[in-house]
């Protein structure tokens, strides 16, 4: 297998787990991962936030670790990364708006290239329009805007994971060991014991 360079976007308040753990699964089995952040440079610290789902009718928020940026989103270029990871929680609500950030995920989408969301990252690609007639999961709150971006939305369980051509999604954290193997499927990775 030869190591791909993947690139984690993510942002304040991104959901904890779902920054993590794909950062440090992916170098474990021998990826090179930058996670970046719009507005930050390598070495600073983003805010993360501990969603559960503990019976109410959304998750309840709690605060999360700081994570350590170990790439500038300035100086990203999609030319040079093999996929593209979006985490979840509230970030991708308002890196959204951020078209330097929809033009990013574009250019992913364009090339073909893997691309794994989880959670909310699904709003990013609805806002970046790379859905149309995909097979997309997400958290149940993201569903409208998968199906108003022409995307058909995948309700699955929330441990469930769904790969359409060379999206991953998954509806949250609780199906990393589903997303994160399907995304490894997608990227080639063959781990030897």
């Amino acid at each position: 297998m030869a190591a791909k360079k993947i690139l984690l976007l993510t942002g304040d308040f991104a959901e904890d787990y779902e920054t993590m753990v794909p950062f440090q699964a992916l170098q474990m089995v021998g990826h090179t991962v930058h996670a970046v952040c719009p507005g930050k440079q390598s070495g600073d610290k983003i805010k993360t936030a501990i969603h559960d789902f503990e019976g109410d009718q959304t998750y309840t928020e709690k605060p999360g670790h700081l994570f350590a940026l170990n790439a500038s989103f300035d100086a990203v270029d999609a030319v040079d990364y093999d996929a593209l990871v979006i985490a979840g929680g509230r970030a991708p609500e308002y890196l959204r708006l951020n078209p330097h950030v929809i033009e990013l995920v574009r250019q992913f989408a364009r090339a073909d290239k893997p691309i794994a969301a989880v959670c909310h990252g699904a709003q990013l690609l609805a806002a970046a329009d790379v859905i149309r007639g995909k097979r997309i999961s997400a958290y149940p709150a993201c569903a409208p805007e998968v199906r108003m971006a022409g995307g058909e939305y995948a309700e699955i369980e929330v441990t469930a994971a769904v790969t359409d051509g060379n999206f991953v999604t998954a509806p949250a954290w609780p199906a990393h060991p589903q997303w994160m193997a399907q995304f490894l499927q997608l990227l080639g990775t063959e781990i030897k014991l």
